[in-house]
């Protein structure tokens, strides 16, 4: 008899530990808001485009990259302080990191994404162009980017 009940209490153990294991991975859960862009008064090829990144998960994700039929390409950048005392940009060489409850706000004058040989005829103030991200865990996201000129 009570070599049943410690099988029994094994083979329990085993099953409980089996479906502990089976629990769901954190995942993030990624959502953009509030895409906005403008032509660069700099680079009359390029543009700036913005938004708010959010991670409400509990894992984090990164950007990788990211695409639009209005641009020829896309590239992630910062905004810096030279050493001569004026400003510029340097192009992110690693991905963006959103953080598990995090935010990541690219903005003018910060992070933000540039719109590499931007084409004109899309590319203008009252126009709402796709922007396409892509994160690492999350894929592709989409997203309409408003066009203002500010």
């Amino acid at each position: 008899m009570k070599s049943y009940l410690l099988r029994g209490l094994v083979f329990g153990v085993l099953v409980i530990s089996m479906l502990g294991g089976c629990a769901p991975a954190a995942a993030p859960t990624i959502t953009v808001e509030n895409g906005w862009g403008r032509p660069s008064m700099d680079m009359p090829t390029a543009g700036g485009i913005f938004m708010m990144i959010k991670n409400s998960g509990d894992a984090g994700d990164k950007l990788l990259s990211g695409s639009s039929p209005a641009c020829g390409s896309i590239e992630l950048h910062e905004t810096v302080m030279k050493s001569d005392g004026t400003m510029g940009m340097n192009l992110m060489d690693k991905p963006l990191d959103v953080a598990a409850g995090g935010e990541v706000e690219l903005k003018p004058g910060g992070l933000h994404v540039m719109c590499i040989m931007k084409k004109d005829d899309m590319f203008k103030p009252g126009a709402t162009i796709d922007l396409t991200l892509v994160f690492e865990k999350s894929g592709e996201i989409t997203i309409p980017v408003e066009i203002r000129m500010e």
